[in-house]
């Protein structure tokens, strides 16, 4: 099955799946619940959670096992995308072509439906339903807490993201640190966390895991980068909201720092220096070896 097939149907899994962790009930705060669910339901590729269902079925691991902890990663991505999207963060409309939370809902709703997907991520990996060990749950969910919060993960990123779009492009030192720092933080962090969990499960060494990161902090880099391009370049109705933005906020970026041909040969490099990475699993790590070759051509 090719990579495009293999994600497709592996979406429509995972979607089928997701009804399930929300119950809904009868009171005034089903509201909340509405929100969360329309938000995870809102489309996506969910490459996170494909990333880590295969890195941990690298490692012999049953999808039954990865699967409500790829879920778990899902619910926070959803809630950094309902938070990014709000009037006071990146003021979006859209997302994935449909109204973003706040605009389907309201502003008050959308703030806590993120909160909501955030606690229930770590009410699911710690969860005494999942098959996996108590010693392996807290890793996961100390991991977890590490790449969403404010020392050295998504939180950080986006503050660093916020206090660089303020500052004229030409008052910025060292550039090129920045702006490879706010990418690891704010986008890299939870696509390495997908990578480096599905090793956890499967047990692996530390030479195997240190190749697993390696992997997910190049393809980390390579998705900023492309996403860069395709706000500069992409097409709306595929990309699902509004682009150009980073141009007319004059943001710092990939594409603004390097120019276009420069910036999709650095992420080229990046993508071919990741699948050499996964060299010590030959066979195994054939799907992940596919997915860097996906993620350089995704035009949305």
């Amino acid at each position: 099955m090719e990579i495009t097939e293999r994600i497709k149907a592996f979406a429509a899994k995972f979607n089928e799946q997701i009804d399930a962790y929300f119950p809904m009930p009868k009171t005034l705060d089903a509201r909340v619940i509405e929100a969360m669910k329309y938000s995870v339901k809102n489309g996506g590729k969910r490459l996170r959670p494909f990333m880590l269902c295969e890195t941990a079925k690298m490692f012999g691991v049953d999808e039954k096992i990865s699967l409500p902890v790829a879920s778990a990663l899902e619910m926070l991505h959803s809630y950094s995308l309902i938070h990014d999207d709000l009037p006071a963060m990146d003021n979006d409309d859209l997302r994935r072509g449909k109204p973003t939370c706040h605009k389907a809902f309201d502003e008050a709703t959308a703030i806590l439906a993120g909160d909501g997907l955030l606690t229930y991520a770590f009410g699911i990996i710690s969860s005494d339903s999942l098959q996996i060990s108590p010693q392996i749950r807290c890793r996961l969910i100390n991991m977890l807490s590490s790449a969403a919060g404010s020392f050295d993960g998504m939180v950080a990123g986006q503050m660093i993201d916020l206090a660089v779009e303020k500052t004229p492009i030409s008052e910025i030192e060292n550039k090129e640190a920045v702006i490879e720092r706010t990418e690891e933080l704010k986008t890299g962090r939870l696509l390495r966390y997908a990578c480096e969990a599905g090793a956890v499960l499967g047990g692996a060494s530390d030479k195997e895991r240190e190749a697993i990161v390696d992997y997910s902090r190049k393809i980390g880099r390579s998705f900023q980068i492309v996403d860069d391009i395709l706000d500069a370049t992409g097409d709306e109705k595929l990309v699902g909201k509004a682009l150009q933005k980073d141009k007319d906020k004059n943001k710092l970026t990939f594409v603004t720092l390097y120019g276009l041909e420069k910036a999709k040969q650095i992420s080229d490099n990046l993508l071919s220096e990741a699948k050499s990475a996964l060299d010590i699993f030959g066979e195994k790590a054939a799907v992940l070896q596919e997915l860097a070759d996906y993620m350089g051509k995704r035009n949305y």
